[in-house]
């Protein structure tokens, strides 16, 4: 009797413990913190919102971002408080003469950072510095890959992953490239009536189109299979958006909620069709038959390669499991950004049709009616100066995080460790302080000269990131731009329906929220 007495004091105490720990773990993170961590902002100058437990500003943001998207804007480039309204709020608000305010998401302090300088320090600085925010294991779901990783294991990614987008090798997917507009141009065609005049809504065409294209550039002549893949990771972006938007619980992963469970389901689906392609690719590398004029071909053989280089190293090559995840990681970023690009083009070329005329005129000088090459696509140059512009007024990705997890010196200030910096694009490629009265118009001409010109070398213009964690399929998504961009001038001219509705909002990437209905006219070859 005693001994059962003993053990139940025994469990009773452990429990009491566990429950104090656990509590004591929740006040350290959810009070004593940020009340720490505001103290140490609020005494270098820096101001912001008062924290408010435990949500912070979560709850306000959804209430700006919700009646921001309430209803469109008149046709203009001045999306800026319509995309991001808690940004401006803050800036306004706290800004001041040091341009560092902050705001609390959850407990965890967001200071804005509008200075070129500090930015450029923060996205050069050496690993474990300023590093790239941890994402939510229910985030994690959708992809990790090189974006996601740090220190040795980022340097072994990059390393490994960047001779499969060096130009060279990007020159062989262009009958890839090409093969994906063909069917683009024969569908449209397909829908003009007998005047050659038909409406359409363009996001819905590119979203299928780049998904065409990563899945071919990507996995061949699997792309099939690799479009069942595409399907699957649309949705869990969709159901990872609903959990990054707010506080996430440790453990919430667990709870077999019906969200969790498809995102498990859909998690395991695309590893196991993944990790039988890779499998297969594998067997026929083995047999001397490798093709390697799509990524997942030229990812292998660059990891072969630095496995036999490196072979008195464990870990010199990567693991199937690192290669599934470099391949999820093509599918979303691959897809969402020369969907968005090739999108907020057409409506922008709509709204200035002298400069679509342009386009047209260069690309038709070029190439005439006859299949663009990679050596002609480098020789756009009215293309590129739009493709620039237009990704400094909609830029793919709005902001950019990055966390301490030490103290850090910035500028004349001083971080201490758990301080997320916020870089806000959308705000730096809209100021007027960085780009004249202009700064909302649409004008090409800025970029006549090159970025560093337009720029006068400050870090004002960064779609694709900067530094060593530049986007490495920057130039990826580029060449597929322009081969479709100048495909589509060749045959259609393009005008706004009346039915569009100017809405650019913010899931994961810069979206059309009603969609991007253009009216297409068919071009009669000269």
């Amino acid at each position: 009797m005693e001994l059962g007495y003993l053990l139940a004091f025994a469990a009773t105490a452990v429990t009491l413990v566990a429950a104090g720990w656990v509590g004591w773990s929740a006040a350290e993170w959810l009070w004593f913190q940020p009340r720490r961590l505001d103290l140490k902002l609020r005494a270098q100058g820096i101001r912001g919102s008062m924290y408010r437990l435990p949500y912070g500003d979560i709850k306000e943001i959804e209430h700006l971002v919700g009646e921001a998207r309430r209803k469109p804007l008149p046709l203009s480039h001045n999306i800026v408080d319509r995309v991001a309204p808690h940004l401006t709020r803050a800036v306004d608000l706290y800004g001041g003469k040091n341009k560092v305010p902050f705001f609390w998401f959850g407990p965890c302090p967001r200071v804005i950072i509008m200075d070129p300088e500090l930015i450029k320090d923060i996205l050069s600085s050496k690993f474990g510095h300023f590093e790239k925010l941890r994402s939510a294991p229910l985030v994690r779901l959708l992809s990790r890959g090189v974006v996601n990783y740090e220190g040795e294991k980022w340097a072994k990614h990059r390393r490994i992953i960047n001779p499969a987008f060096h130009v060279e090798k990007l020159k062989m997917m262009m009958p890839l490239f090409s093969a994906c507009c063909d069917e683009l141009i024969r569908r449209w065609e397909e829908l003009a009536n007998s005047s050659g005049v038909f409406e359409i809504d363009v996001w819905y065409e590119f979203q299928k189109f780049s998904a065409d294209a990563i899945s071919r550039t990507a996995f061949g002549s699997s792309y099939k299979e690799g479009q069942r893949i595409f399907e699957l990771q649309k949705e869990q972006a969709e159901l990872v958006i609903l959990a990054a938007r707010n506080l996430y619980i440790p453990g919430f992963r667990f709870i077999p909620t019906k969200k969790n469970m498809r995102r498990n389901e859909i998690h395991r689906e695309v590893v196991a069709r993944l990790k039988s392609m890779i499998e297969q690719r594998e067997h026929v590398i083995k047999n001397g038959e490798a093709k390697t004029d799509d990524l997942l071909g030229l990812l292998m053989e660059s990891n072969e390669r630095h496995a036999e280089e490196g072979d008195h190293l464990e870990d010199a090559s990567l693991t199937t499991e690192d290669v599934i995840e470099e391949c999820k990681l093509f599918y979303f970023a691959g897809q969402e950004t020369t969907s968005v690009l090739l999108t907020w083009t057409m409506i922008v070329l709509s709204m200035h049709p002298n400069w679509q005329d342009q386009a047209r005129n260069e690309v038709l000088q070029v190439f005439g009616q006859s299949e663009p090459t990679s050596e002609g696509l480098s020789r756009l140059k009215i293309v590129t100066m739009i493709f620039y512009e237009i990704l400094r007024l909609y830029p793919p990705v709005v902001i950019l995080l990055r966390q301490t997890y030490k103290e850090m010196k910035l500028g004349e200030f001083t971080f201490p460790p758990g301080v997320q910096l916020l870089l806000p694009i959308i705000l730096l490629h809209h100021s007027r302080e960085f780009w004249g009265e202009d700064a909302e118009e649409f004008n090409p001409e800025r970029f006549s000269e090159g970025v560093s010109k337009a720029t006068k070398n400050q870090l004002i213009f960064f779609p694709f990131g900067w530094g060593p964690r530049i986007c490495i399929g920057q130039n990826f998504a580029l060449i597929e731009a322009k081969m479709a961009l100048a495909r589509i001038l060749q045959h259609f001219s393009v005008e706004l329906s009346p039915s569009y509705a100017h809405a650019p909002y913010t899931i994961l990437t810069l979206q059309p929220q009603y969609g991007a209905q253009v009216i297409l006219h068919k071009l009669h070859p000269q």
